[in-house]
């Protein structure tokens, strides 16, 4: 019985091992796609795009061969295909490798599918100058039969900012690098901005004209200021950022947009443009505002997808000013400030790793109808929306220092944890904090923080007024629009309108519209229908 079965293995093996490719048909014209358009994203002129995909798909019961893939535009495409890991042929000569151009007599079984990846490598004198797109299509087959796929990208000019490099003398490049603080060997890849740079002008000076794509840190140098105006799109590449000096000043200068384009916001965002980036967190580093910076200021600015979105390392007697700015996406956390100055209005700060809002190491902080909120759904997330401590530790070292004040009045500090407010006090120096007329989520089921002073948000002489949330009911829900789009505008029947105090009234909302109702929606946004 063993001898027949190796018998007939061994007859099976032979037939396998002989067996020819399966016959094919040309095709017929019936091939079926996941897209009759592919909009390749956006991208800036000298950065090539990213790879989309394209799905093709043969219905029928016949393996057939599809005589031709080629590009519209054939050689001179800005296009390159991979179809099912293969690069094509040259044109003239099938037996070359080709660029991805043209695919001859590619092989379909049936009810199978093939992939094609499609990159672009336009610049923006390829682009069409009416509407600055690059089009193309992907032509399967020719004559009566061929289908065709069209292919579309949106260029944009922009403005590049970079660190120098310079030979090295071994074939390599010594790239520019900023030194932080006092120690020499404390560097980071960057570089100055200068009014006078021989390709980009004036770079302290940011227009909407183009974007700006940053690679690497751009330093604002001290006793410069860099300015912003409104409309302005600033791009980071990865671990890229903005540091503003010592004595150095940022000045963000946006206005309320009036469509859904946010045709007046300054936008800092990462390089990547692609929808399935546009909530990633961690796209890019920071707005670094050194010990000593001044004079800076933000006012309707979005900040997303960063690691930290504005970090403050001290100030000089001045005070950042942050109005009806938004930061979404954090890796880390939105704004951290260690013995900062801020005074903030209609802030908005959703989705961060670990903190919405950061006032360590002491400072002096005031806040007014602000929305302080997180429901990151990255990761597990233990600490709260806001963290009020007078003490940073380095991991060697805790230092302390004093909270002179921390303001919020008719505030929204919320989130998907039961506790979203969290003090840390050390009393070698002073913690001041006074919140009033605000909606909170603290909901203390386990009585953790029952014997802990910090925490009595009762009506007192210190803390009047506090709307806190105790347990999570529908009664006491802010009942925002949509917290996973970033949404923080509060809806009717919210627990927030009508709480806050008329005596300290913001007269706009983070959208610009009048706050008319009397007691005003705590918050940054006005109730919407």
């Amino acid at each position: 019985m063993r001898h027949t079965f190796l018998f007939f293995l061994i007859i099976t093996l032979s037939l396998v091992s002989c067996r020819k490719d399966f016959d094919t048909i040309p095709s017929k014209g019936q091939l079926e796609f996941s897209k009759s358009t592919v909009y390749l994203d956006t991208v800036f002129t000298n950065v090539g795009s990213s790879t989309y995909m394209l799905k093709v798909y043969n219905r029928s019961s016949d393996d057939i061969t599809i005589p031709s893939i080629a590009l519209g535009k054939g050689a001179n495409s800005k296009y390159r295909l991979m179809v099912d890991g293969m690069t094509g042929q040259d044109g003239n000569d099938p037996d070359n490798i080709g660029d991805g151009k043209f695919f001859e007599n590619v092989e379909l079984l049936a009810h199978d599918s093939l992939f094609v990846f499609i990159e672009e490598t336009a610049d923006i004198a390829d682009a069409n100058p009416a509407d600055m797109l690059y089009t193309d299509q992907i032509l399967f087959d020719s004559g009566s039969l061929q289908q065709k796929v069209d292919l579309v990208t949106l260029i944009q000019d922009a403005v590049f900012l970079y660190p120098e490099r310079t030979p090295d003398g071994n074939g390599g490049y010594i790239y520019e690098h900023l030194q932080i603080g006092s120690d020499p060997g404390n560097t980071i890849y960057g570089f100055f901005l200068s009014h006078t740079d021989p390709i980009n002008g004036d770079e302290l000076h940011f227009t909407k004209d183009k974007p700006y794509v940053i690679y690497g840190y751009a330093a604002v140098p001290p006793n410069e200021t860099l300015i912003i105006d409104k409309g302005a799109r600033i791009h980071f590449h990865d671990q890229a950022g903005i540091i503003v000096a010592n004595t150095g000043s940022i000045q963000v200068n946006g206005e309320a947009s009036a469509t859904d384009a946010l045709e007046n916001e300054v936008i800092f965002e990462g390089d990547r443009l692609e929808p399935g980036f546009s909530d990633t967190p961690g796209q890019w580093g920071t707005i670094l505002l050194t010990q000593g910076s001044t004079n800076n200021i933000f006012n309707h600015a979005t900040i997303k997808n960063s690691s930290v979105g504005i970090f403050i390392q001290g100030q000089d007697a001045t005070t950042v000013q942050i109005k009806n700015t938004k930061i979404y996406n954090s890796a880390n956390v939105g704004i951290l400030a260690r013995t900062g100055k801020v005074s903030g209005e209609n802030i908005v700060i959703n989705k961060a790793g670990q903190f919405a809002l950061a006032c360590t190491l002491g400072g002096s902080y005031d806040f007014k109808h602000c929305t302080f909120t997180n429901y990151w759904t990255g990761s597990s997330r233990q600490s709260p929306a806001v963290l009020l401590d007078n003490t940073f530790n380095d991991g060697t070292t805790l230092f302390v220092a004093d909270l002179v004040q921390a303001n919020f009045a008719n505030c929204i500090i919320f989130g998907s944890n039961n506790i979203e407010i969290g003090l840390n006090k050390n009393a070698l120096e002073d913690f001041n904090y006074n919140i009033h007329h605000c909606l909170i989520r603290f909901n203390d089921s386990g009585n953790q923080f029952s014997s802990n002073p910090l925490y009595d948000f009762a009506d007192t002489p210190a803390n009047p007024n506090n709307n806190v949330i105790s347990y999570y009911l529908t009664f006491n829900d802010p009942k925002f629009k949509n917290t996973a789009k970033n949404d923080l505008h509060i809806q009717t029947g919210s627990a927030a309108i009508g709480k806050g105090d008329t005596a300290i009234v913001v007269p706009t909302d983070a959208d610009g519209k009048p706050r008319t109702a009397s007691p005003p929606d705590v918050g940054a946004y006005i109730v919407t229908p």
